[in-house]
């Protein structure tokens, strides 16, 4: 029987150190997701944690780039199984606000949080956002086939987003389902009679 090569076990042992970070930061909040507790959650010493991740400052560092990348993977996959026709902008925002509603998003405000008073976190957190921004905004744009130049285009595209991002938080404390597919839905319509159209949708798969 082969054994596995020693490299693929560390990268599995790794993927899992940080998928169970992600899982603790949005079920326990940042102060309670400690080295101790992570390496107990994952079933390994400390010790054999910190062969891995040395420091706090590295384990969560590596996990907000697990968030970033499965955030996007997530959003490029979701923009190529979108309707076409009537109910498509409906759809897209849907997507869009569910990116704002899962486990990854509620891990990450607690990052957001802690990153408001620790200028070393900030400057970590800031560029992976700011990069997640502009591509979710330019996926967005893509699905919609909206006319980006256009100035109240654009804006209208941004406020789709901050309007995800505001029921994402609204969703933190209490199950808003019912009330957010009310607004989607009317956001929606409101997009469809003012939004400036391009060509037909395409994937935007390809661009990021």
């Amino acid at each position: 029987m082969t054994r596995e090569p020693k490299q693929d076990r560390s990268r599995v042992t790794r993927s899992h150190l940080l998928e169970v970070t992600v899982e603790c930061l949005a079920e326990l909040g940042w102060s309670a997701t400690t080295m101790s507790v992570v390496a107990q959650r994952a079933g390994m010493s400390r010790g054999a944690m910190q062969h891995h991740f040395p420091t706090r400052e590295d384990l969560i560092t590596a996990a907000l780039e697990v968030m970033f990348d499965a955030r996007m993977d997530q959003a490029r996959k979701e923009s190529s199984d979108l309707p076409a026709g009537a109910g498509r902008t409906e759809a897209i925002i849907s997507r869009l606000v569910e990116y704002y509603t899962g486990t990854l998003f509620k891990a990450a405000l607690q990052v957001w949080t802690a990153a408001a008073s620790d200028p070393d976190l900030r400057a970590r957190v800031l560029p992976l956002e700011e990069r997640f921004g502009r591509i979710a905004h330019r996926m967005a744009v893509q699905s919609l086939g909206a006319d980006d130049a256009d100035p109240t285009t654009h804006r209208l595209v941004q406020a789709t987003l901050d309007l995800a991002r505001g029921l994402g938080l609204a969703d933190v404390l209490t199950d808003d389902s019912r009330r957010r597919s009310e607004v989607v839905r009317t956001w929606a319509a409101q997009l469809d009679s003012t939004l400036v159209r391009v060509s037909a949708p395409t994937s935007a798969i390809a661009q990021f």
